[in-house]
This record gives structure tokens, sequence and C-alpha cells, in this order.
């Protein structure tokens, strides 16, 4: 008997690893092998220049991005080549590039405060529980976050991170994080203004803006174009894709040249660790002037982070991978996203990265070069290590007022009041998640996120707590639920039934109608056993009316004596005559309920 138990065993354990290993389980899990067998050239050519030209656009953001998270500027290069590898296997976009972002670079300074090795453990942290929401199939708990909710988070993020930058792009010093703060010292401090950086800064801001112009302006060549005309196309293509990366580079040139002049007008990025990251353990540990921080300090100085970090971090990059599958008419698969996600944070905080996600001007860069597969980041991530080794020590002469234009013209867009016309039309309600979100974020992002989510949560919930019940009096007094009824809306559902039958002389019976009610629970149970002994006090009859079968059960298992279910509303009288000679007329009666034909 053993020997045919541990077979029968052994076979299940083969079954359950075969499907486990099937082929189709493969494809799901590693996405490439879905579109590698399918490379062509062509693709490998648009690849090629797709990855080129977002790479020319996320090593000066990932510099950068750096300093709104307080860190050195080499740590958002750490942060930006990881993702590009792994999101090449496991990603299901092939548009979504995945590194430090505006948003997510604000989060992590607001919950380290530029801590190096706090923002590094929190990489590894988050990137754990987007790994086991991944795997635990956890994606649907992102679309409890309303649109509203992410629109006015977006729109604060980009008023303060783009007013974070105003000192740097004015030569500003001593002006505090705090949004608040932020704005009344930098007003104070207008008169230093050092007129070097804003020189720059604003010429920077202006060029930026006229390279973009011209990129939204400028017409596709066509085929009977000459090629003088291509050629140009092509030069000014360039410029207006990798103005960011033009930018910098110029203003970095123009520093090297008043430093060989023996003068400085502008504050400089500085000294820049060499070379690529160590890999290594995240710091599960730190030692600070008051002595060694243990990881369960470290983790209560996170505190919220590790709620907030993650889900933002997976919201942002699940959002940006729907809206592209969704204009380039293909699929995403949301659980196998964050996966993505998980593993990219968890391998990156290995490398010194801290938490990043799915860039929204990148990934649209991505799209708009022809991407055709995510083998267009591997061409990232290797222009992303080049950086590294090669180019650190020219990272010495940037001004920081060129990376704060950069900062400042890409998060312009990301703010957008015009939802408001659009949710007054459609639904004002949703104009309160908006604004509760919109205006705490500048008090504390992640309160703003957090008070929106659970206005957001509350407005989902009302209608459930207090349906629309509609009283008719025609034949005798109805009672019809428009929706299911659940725990929330019991004792609203028994003031409403008391107001109509009991609280009136004499009190009258009524027929609650059940056509549109398919979902109940145990307190909905329990109340109207409450009901019925209190109609039974009173004399007077409570009955049921189109009981669905599977709540009839229901109400069945939770032993409700004297229950009267009406097939229909017209069967006129509950009281029945037991002498009737028609058996088909004779109620029913199981488990206490009386069933009427």
């Amino acid at each position: 008997m053993e020997c045919l138990e541990d077979e029968s065993c052994g076979r299940r354990l083969h079954m359950t690893f075969t499907r486990c290993c099937s082929c189709e389980s493969l494809k799901k899990r590693l996405p490439f092998l879905q579109w590698l067998p399918r490379y062509s050239l062509q693709w490998l050519q648009l690849d090629l220049i797709a990855g080129l030209t977002v790479g020319l656009t996320v090593v000066p953001q990932a510099l950068a991005y750096a300093e709104v998270a307080g860190l050195p500027v080499q740590f958002g290069l750490y942060s930006s080549f990881v993702g590009c590898f792994i999101y090449c296997f496991l990603g299901t976009s092939k548009d979504v590039t995945l590194g430090p972002t505006a948003i997510m670079s604000l989060l992590v300074f607001v919950y380290t405060l530029g801590d190096l090795s706090l923002a590094i453990l929190l990489a590894f942290l988050s990137g754990c529980i987007q790994l086991a929401m991944g795997l635990l199939n956890f994606g649907f708990l992102l679309d409890f976050i309303s649109y509203p909710v992410i629109k006015a988070f977006t729109s604060a993020a980009a008023v303060t991170i783009a007013f974070s930058q105003v000192k740097n792009l004015l030569g500003l010093q001593n002006i505090p994080r705090q949004f608040i703060l932020q704005v009344y010292q930098t007003f104070r401090e207008l008169p230093s203004t050092r007129p070097g950086d804003a020189i720059l800064g604003i010429l920077c801001i202006a060029i930026l803006l006229a390279l973009k112009w011209m990129k939204d302006h400028t017409s596709r060549p066509y085929r009977s174009m000459s090629i003088c005309h291509r050629i140009c196309y092509l030069i000014v293509w360039i410029m207006t894709t990798a103005r960011n990366a033009l930018v910098v580079v110029g203003a970095g040139l123009v520093a090297y040249s008043f430093h060989v002049m023996g003068s400085q007008p502008f504050i400089l990025t500085g000294k820049t660790a060499k070379g690529l990251p160590q890999f290594q353990l995240p710091p599960f540990s730190e030692i600070t002037p008051n002595g060694t921080r243990t990881f369960s300090e470290m983790v209560q100085v996170i505190g919220s982070g590790l709620l907030i970090i993650p889900l933002m971090g997976l919201l942002e990059s699940v959002a940006i991978a729907r809206a592209f599958a969704s204009q380039n008419k293909y699929r995403i698969n949301t659980n196998q996203e964050l996966l993505a996600i998980g593993f990219t944070n968890i391998l990156g905080s290995f490398l010194s990265s801290y938490p990043v996600t799915g860039s929204f001007g990148r990934t649209a860069l991505n799209s708009q070069t022809g991407v055709c597969t995510p083998a267009g980041g591997v061409i990232t991530g290797l222009l992303v290590l080049l950086s590294l080794g090669y180019l650190t020590p020219a990272f010495y002469f940037l001004p920081k007022a060129a990376l704060a234009a950069v900062i400042i013209c890409a998060v312009a867009p990301m703010f957008d009041l015009t939802i408001c016309k659009t949710m007054w039309k459609v639904k004002k309600l949703d104009l309160i998640p908006f604004f509760v979100t919109f205006l705490l974020s500048f008090w504390e992002i992640q309160y703003g996120i957090l008070a929106g989510a659970f206005v957001s949560i509350i407005i989902l919930c009302y209608p459930i707590a207090r349906p629309e019940i509609k009283v008719s009096d025609m034949d005798g007094l109805v009672l019809t639920p428009m929706s299911g009824l659940s725990f929330p809306v019991m004792e609203f559902l028994k003031d409403k039934i008391y107001e109509k039958t009991l609280t009136v002389s004499p009190p009258r019976s009524v027929t609650l109608d059940f056509t549109h009610v398919n979902v109940i629970d145990y307190t909905v149970a329990v109340g109207m056993a409450d009901l019925l002994s209190e109609f039974k006090a009173q004399g007077v009859c409570l009955s049921f009316s189109a009981l669905q079968p599977h709540l009839l059960r229901m109400l069945s298992s939770s032993d409700l004596l004297g229950l009267q279910n009406l097939h229909s509303l017209k069967t006129a009288d509950p009281v029945f005559a037991q002498d009737s000679e028609d058996e088909s007329t004779q109620p029913l009666l199981h488990n206490g309920i009386v069933s009427l034909p």
C-alpha cells in the first residue's frame, strides 16, 4: 500500500513539474522566448536606433534625478542600467524602459533624506515586496487607485520637483527641502541669486523648449524628397531627440572653458566616483555618528515608505505599460510586469541602485523611435555602462543649473489640470479625491497619495452602504433594493423598513423584492432574522420575493424560521389555506423557509 501511495505521489509531482516547465509556462514567465525566435535584421536596426536614442536621454536625466533623490550623481547611473537588461528578459511591453524617474527620486528623498544606505536598502525591500505581489498575482490591487488620484499626484509632484530645482537654477544655497518652507525661503533668498547660474539655467530651458518645439513641428520626410532634405531632417531629428544630452554637454563645455580661463561663475556637480559599482550585499546595518544602526532601526526610519515606494513604483510602471500597449495594439501581463520590476530592484540593490520604475518620457521616446522589442533596452544599458566606465571624470564640470533645466523641462508636461474640466462634465464627485491628493501632496507627498486613495475608496463604497431602494405601494407595500446587499447596508435597510412599516399606525406588512439582489453576507442574514422577529412581535408579515436559489440556500443555512419566499410579486396573499384542494398551490416548507409558487 505504501509503495502505491509513493508511486501516486510521484506521478502527481511529475505532472506538476511538467505543467510548470511546459513550453507555455516558460513563455509566460520568460516573455523574450515569444519574440526571440522571430527576431529579424530589420528589428535589430530599429532597436539599435531606439536604444541609442533613449541612452542619450537617460544619461543626463539619471544625473539630474540623483540630485532630486539627494544622492551623488553617479548613483543615478548606477540605477539606470540594471532594468534595461532585466526587462529585456522578463518584461511584456516592447516600449517600457525602467530606471530612475522624477517622482520615484522625490519619494526616495522623502523617506531616506539622502541617506545612501537607506536608499539602497529601500530598493532591495521594495523589490522583495513587488516580487511577492507578482508571484501571488496581486496585480489587481493597482486597480483600486483611481485615475483622478494618479493625475493629481503626478501634477503635484511635477510642481514640487520643478520648484525644488529653482535653487539650483538660480544658484541659491541653504534652501530647505520641505515644499512650503522651500517656497518661502526661495523667494526670501532671491536677492542672493548667482547671475552666472541664472543666465545659464534660463538659457538651457529656452534651448530645450525650442528643440522640443522643432521636434513637434518638423514634418517627416517623404519618398520624393531629395537626399539633401533627408540629411537635414536626420540632423534636426538627432538634435531634437537628444536635446537633453546636447544641452548638458554644451553646458559642461562652457563650464570647462571658464575653468581654463581661471574663473567659475557656475556651481558644478563636482568630483564623481569613477568606474562601475561593486557587486555587494545591500546594507543591512549602517554606521552613523551616533553608533551602528541595526536593520530593524533602518526599517523603522523608512516607515511607510515600505508601502508607498513599492506601490507607486508598480503603479507608475504598469500605468505606462498599459497606456503604450493600448496605443500600439498589444497586451501586457500585469503580474509579469511586477516580477520584472521586482527583480530589477532586488538585483539593482546589489549594484548600489535606489528604487526605479518605468519612465513615461523615455518610454514615449522609445515608442516614437520605432522600437520593436525590449532588446532596445540592452543598447541603452550598454551606453550607460560606457558612460560610467569612461565619462565620469567629465561629470565634474557639469553645472547644476543645466541639470536643473533638464529636470524642469522633463516634469513640466506632467502638470495637467485640464482633467478637472472633464471630471466636472463626467462626474463632479471625482474632483474630491483629485483636490485632496493634489493639495495634501504639497504638505507631504505620501499623505496626499494615501488620503486621495482613502477618499476614492469611500466614494466607491458609498453606493454599497447606501444603495437605491425603490418603494412601491400599489397592491401592497414593496421595497426593491437595486443592488447586492453587504454588511454596511444592513442598518440603513432596517431604518428604511421601520420607517415605512413599523413606525406607522397600524403597522404594515411588506415584501422585499430581491429581483436585483445577487449577493448577501452573514451580517445581512442575521439582520433579516432580527427583522423577522420584530415583525412577528408586531403581528405583521415580512415576506420576500424572487430570492435566487443560491441566496435561498444561504438563508436556509442561517436557520431563519418563518421566512416566506414568494416566487413572484403576483402571489397576492402570504396567508394560505391549509385545506386547499390544489396541491400545486400549497406552500413548500424547507428548513423553516416557506417557498410559495
